[in-house]
């Protein structure tokens, strides 16, 4: 997710940066201010990671919309696989699995199941007698199959008649096994394995409990998890920011789309209201968009597909924007509204998201003259200097940077000194030179993880990740690389913002540091390098 930068961009943004001078201040923000923000996770938007403990109680855990499973047979041994990926018939002849032998859940219920192919085909199964196959392009009763587990991961499968699904001796899988198979290697019984269960979002909470469960839950939990007592804290720690992650069902509260539960838009309001009575700004982050816009559980999707990008979810997603900034765009606590969190690059193209981009940027302007538009950077292999180059919008643009050292396969091999130098002579001459560019203003935005206990004593700079793919670094390296983004992330011309507020686990949340001297909002040291 890096930015790429050219010698001489290199050293012109480094030979003004020494030269000027240059005073950034946000608009609605205390004089010569920028934002010193938030992000609200896991709040209105559900990430497993942040709140493991919500889904504790859905049965069958192990299997929830996305999960992705492989199928042995027992009396062939052999595994069930989809031809090229989907398209034909199921077979059940390979001896190893790989991705045409592995299935992606849609939940139904607690035993109900549809079977995804890696090419998208659903299984299906027309008849008592019939040879399942994975053709169809959608899902229903045909599609639909209940799974009988044993305690040590053997299987049946039924149809919605009731026949049992079994392996032929010529590698076929059919429906018809006669009578009720037990659990001994027989036609019918499949040894099941759970390849992923890596989707712990809104949408698997849903339909994991089912609507009325799952409406208790959320309903403890949003009035739980955030309170006007944060405000206060974050206030009387020197947060004027809260970044606030919501879905798109919050458009059609009370009553959103299954498996979506109502509620969000009133503890939106409520934020509103904390935020204004403890004098903090909001950013409201459109953060799952319909069909989902980048695969992940944090976008709502349901099975790590990416299906943003049709013109009907576009579409909905300005119908989003267009009710958000209708109905805060006058009030007192609203700084701005993102457009989209984290499209993905290998999913989005330029040409849909650019143009989302500026339809999301006129809807906001009939609204607010003033307010913020934000405008987030694609993530994986691309380069955010295409946002600048994009023509959005005029006035009050902002561009929404990630960045990361522990998820890019780049900083592997990197020793300590060198993920540090980094830091100084890639992103500081990038910040600085999008400073410079005239163009939309420069948010950090990454998400910090603190897996270890660390004493900061020079806190005042942005949300980022201080997390790193080194196993040999010290204490005093893994602080000295905090202490270097924190350095140069405070030169964002907007501002940055800390994810996250709170979580499950201790040491990776702005709460547990600053209650626990390990984050403090003072001046920063000497640079590491000079």
């Amino acid at each position: 997710m890096e930015l790429v930068i050219s010698k001489w961009v290199f050293a012109f943004s480094l030979f003004s940066w020494l030269i000027f001078s240059v005073s950034f201040s946000v608009e609605g923000l205390d004089e010569d201010s920028k934002v010193r923000g938030v992000n609200l996770g896991g709040w209105l938007v559900l990430e497993g990671w942040i709140k493991p403990s919500l889904f504790e109680g859905i049965p069958n855990p192990d299997m929830l919309d996305g999960t992705q499973v492989t199928f042995k047979s027992g009396k062939l041994q052999k595994y069930v696989c989809a031809e090229n990926g989907g398209g034909s018939d199921i077979s059940v002849n390979r001896e190893a699995a790989s991705s045409w032998e592995t299935f992606t859940l849609w939940r139904v219920s607690e035993s109900e199941f549809q079977f995804r192919t890696v090419q998208g085909q659903f299984l299906s199964c027309y008849g008592n007698a019939c040879v399942v196959s994975a053709t169809a392009k959608s899902a229903s009763s045909t599609e639909t199959f209940q799974i009988e587990r044993n305690n040590d991961d053997r299987v049946h499968m039924k149809t919605k008649s009731g026949a049992y699904l079994q392996a032929t001796i010529d590698n076929q899988l059919v429906a018809g096994y006669p009578g009720n198979p037990g659990w001994d290697d027989n036609a019918a019984t499949f040894e099941m394995s759970i390849v992923a269960n890596n989707l712990h979002g809104d949408y698997q909470l849903g339909n994991g409990y089912g609507h009325n469960k799952a409406k208790e839950v959320l309903e403890r939990h949003r009035s739980t998890f955030i309170d006007a007592g944060d405000f206060e804290f974050l206030h009387r720690n020197g947060i004027n920011t809260v970044r606030i992650p919501v879905g798109w069902w919050i458009a059609y509260d009370p009553n959103p789309p299954a498996p979506f539960i109502g509620g969000t838009l009133k503890a939106l309001d409520n934020a509103f209201s904390w935020a204004h009575a403890y004098k903090i700004k909001c950013i409201i982050d459109l953060h799952a968009a319909p069909g989902s816009q980048n695969g992940m559980e944090h976008s709502a999707s349901r099975d790590g597909t990416v299906g943003w990008t049709t013109s009907e979810s576009v579409s909905q997603s300005l119908h989003v924007i267009d009710f958000l900034a209708s109905r805060y765009a006058n009030h007192p606590a609203l700084l701005g509204i993102e457009l989209l969190n984290e499209p993905s690059a290998a999913s989005v193209p330029l040409d849909i998201l650019v143009p989302y981009y500026k339809q999301g940027y006129e809807i906001v302007r009939k609204h607010s003259p003033s307010a913020y538009v934000i405008v987030c950077q694609r993530i994986g292999n691309a380069n955010p200097i295409e946002l600048y180059q994009a023509d959005i919008g005029s006035h009050n643009l902002v561009v929404d940077l990630h960045y990361y050292n522990l998820f890019d396969p780049f900083f592997v091999n990197l020793s300590p000194i060198e993920n540090i130098r980094f830091i100084y002579e890639s992103r500081e001459p990038q910040i600085h030179a999008l400073n410079d560019a005239k163009g939309p203003l420069v948010f950090i935005g990454v998400w910090p993880r603190f897996s270890d206990v660390i004493s900061f004593s020079d806190f005042d700079s942005g949300e980022w990740v201080n997390e790193w793919n080194v196993t040999n670094g010290t204490q005093a390296e893994y602080q000295d690389f905090g202490r270097t983004q924190l350095e140069v992330y405070d030169a964002a011309s907007f501002g940055w913002s800390y994810w996250t507020l709170k979580n499950d686990r201790e040491h990776w949340d702005f709460e547990w540091n600053i209650k626990n001297n390990y984050l403090q909002l003072s001046k920063h040291s000497e640079p590491i390098f000079n």
